[in-house]
This record gives structure tokens, sequence and C-alpha cells, in this order.
């Protein structure tokens, strides 16, 4: 049997995941940024929340269109033209906030737009990568993109932190623009050449410990071959909640920074046999749509729960029984689906 090349020597694979990560440290950077000039500058904590679901709404909203719009248009112009429009809003941001007219009314609209954009860039993203790389090679691929993007998550706001430290909000939002452009510069579509479209259908510590969690895992799930994927994904999830079930009763920092630690790592079992699962078996012509759901349901809801946690804990609600309450409701939903979801549950791969 012919051995089949690494996916590190995929030149396609290796470009979409340069310009996937340095999107996500621009987008990561752009939050912190945000969040700083907002509580520092703006002074009012509480806006931040508004600007989190002005960012979220319309990515909701949004994203199930992104997936048709990635199903119709080639993916890697969808990925370069949202990369790229993304770093003129940041750019038009750092010359609002370079000739102090920067305020909170621009930042929701410019926030709104930003929301829009990754609505229809995740999907495209995401659904590109059957498309470059072999079909029994997707599970290592998503493990790659997905773990490597945690360290995204991570360093895009310690570059942040370091930029406005030394010189400032508005260095801040001309760093992460840079990044962000570079990311376009990656995903320019004459270089991953992704083909003709094929659619014939109408239609803290604790932050690290959880980041380190993933990384791991995500290197287990690349290395180690998982047949009963639909099993191991709802065994995941089960897991996940209840180390978070456990979160919520310990005030033990050390203890809280091992869990979140089990939660990163349970984590990834979720996502990447399911994410797999859907790309191996999905018809190629509806792939975006597919993916758009897949993508809503596990990133779209992100700063929408941040800020809705933040709600609760305003109005005077302990965290950890926010914390537990959600898990409770989440190992319900997660036992049911184990006990009706026979056909998922016995899902296996054949490769």
């Amino acid at each position: 049997m012919e051995q089949q090349p690494s996916l590190f020597k995929n030149s396609r694979f290796i470009l979409l995941f340069l310009g996937s990560f340095l999107a996500i440290i621009g987008f990561s950077m752009f939050f912190m940024t945000t969040t700083w000039f907002v509580i520092s500058d703006l002074g009012s904590a509480s806006s931040l929340g508004i600007i989190l679901i002005a960012i979220t709404v319309p990515r909701i909203l949004m994203m199930a269109f992104g997936g048709v719009l990635a199903d119709k248009f080639k993916k890697t112009t969808i990925m370069f033209s949202t990369s790229f429009i993304q770093g003129v809003l940041l750019i038009i941001i750092f010359v609002l906030n370079h000739a102090n007219q920067l305020t909170f009314e621009y930042l929701i609209i410019l926030g709104f737009f930003f929301g829009i954009l990754d609505a229809f860039s995740g999907p495209a993203g995401t659904s590109l990568i059957p498309k470059m790389v072999e079909k029994n090679q997707i599970k290592q691929a998503n493990a790659v993109i997905q773990g490597l993007g945690q360290i995204g998550f991570i360093v895009g706001p310690m570059i942040s932190g370091s930029v406005m430290e030394y010189a400032g909000v508005t260095t801040g939002y001309l760093v992460s623009a840079i990044i962000v452009l570079l990311s376009a510069f990656f995903m320019f579509p004459p270089f991953l050449k992704e083909g003709p479209v094929d659619n014939t259908v109408k239609q803290t510590p604790l932050e690290a410990a959880l980041g380190v969690g993933m990384l791991v895992s995500t290197a287990i799930i690349g290395i180690v071959k998982i047949r009963r994927r639909g099993l191991t994904s709802i065994a995941g999830l089960i897991a996940t909640l209840f180390v978070a079930f456990a979160f919520s009763q310990i005030p033990n920092l050390y203890i809280l920074t091992a869990l979140a630690f089990l939660i990163g790592f349970t984590m990834t079992f979720v996502s990447i046999p399911f994410f797999t699962s859907a790309q191996e078996d999905t018809d190629p012509r509806i792939m975006g749509r597919v993916m758009s759901i897949v993508f809503l349901a596990m990133n779209g809801f992100d700063p929408l729960a941040y800020a809705s946690v933040t709600l609760l804990v305003a109005r005077g609600i302990d965290v950890q029984h926010v914390i537990l309450s959600f898990s409770i409701v989440g190992l319900i939903i997660a036992l049911i689906t184990l006990w009706k979801g026979r056909t998922y549950r016995k899902y296996t791969s054949n490769y």
C-alpha cells in the first residue's frame, strides 16, 4: 500500500492553518483590546456586555446564511474577503481611536459588522478542510486546526495585553489589524487553489489550564484512532458536565485549576469526533450549511453566554450557583441523548 504524504507536507493545509490561526489571534486581540478600552477609557464595564451582544446576535442570525453562501461560492474567496474586511474595520477603529473619536456607538456598529463577517467565515473555513486533505486525514486536520487554535485564544490576549501595556490601546488595535490582514494574505484564493464549487443544490491560571487540557486531548485524538465516535463524543460531554458540576462545588483555587484542565481535556472529545463524523458523511454540495449549524452549536453562543453570566452575577446570583444550574441541565440533556440517540451512539468510523 502506497504511503500517504504527511498532513504537514500539504502546503494548502499549512496555508489554511496559518490563515485560520492568525485570524483567531487577531479576533481575540480585538476582544481583549475592546474590553480594556471600554473599561479603562470609556469607564463603563456594563457597556461591555452590550457590545458582546451586538457581536453575537447578528452572528447567530446570519450563520445559517453563511453556510448557504459557503455552498454556492468558493470558500477561500469568502474567507479571504471576510478577513480582509475585518482588517479594514480594525484599521478604522485604530484611526478613530488615534483621533480620540472612538465612541461606544462606533464600537456597537463595528462590532455588529464583525459578528456578521464571522458568521460567514466560520462555516466556510470548517467546510473547506475536507477539500484540502484526504478523507482519512480529516480527523487529524481538525485536531491540528482546533487544538492549535486554542493556542491562538491564549496567545492573542497575551500579545494584546503586552502591546497595550507598553504602547497603549491605539497600538493594540493597529497590531490586531495587521495580524488579521496577514491572515487574509495566507487565505488568498490563488494560494489555496480550492478548485470549482461542487454544488448543484438550490438552496488567569484557570484559562491556561483549560487551554492546556484541550491541547493534550487534541494531541491524543490526533494520534489515537477512535472508531466509536458517537459514543466517544457523548461520553466526553457527560464527563465535561460532571467536571463542571464538581467545579461549582469546590472553592480551592488549585483544585479548580486541575478541574479546568479536565474540562478542556474532555471538551475536545466531544467536538472533534462529532466534527469529523459530520464532515466525512456530509454531501459536499451542502457541506457549508451543515458546518454552519455545527459551528453555531460549538461556538456561536459563546459571547452571549459570557454576557448572560455577567448579567446573572451582577444581579447577585453566585457564579457557582450559575455553573451548578447549567451543568445539571446539561447532564439531563446529555443522559437523554445517550438513552435516545441509539443510531449516533453506535456510529463508528471506517477510517
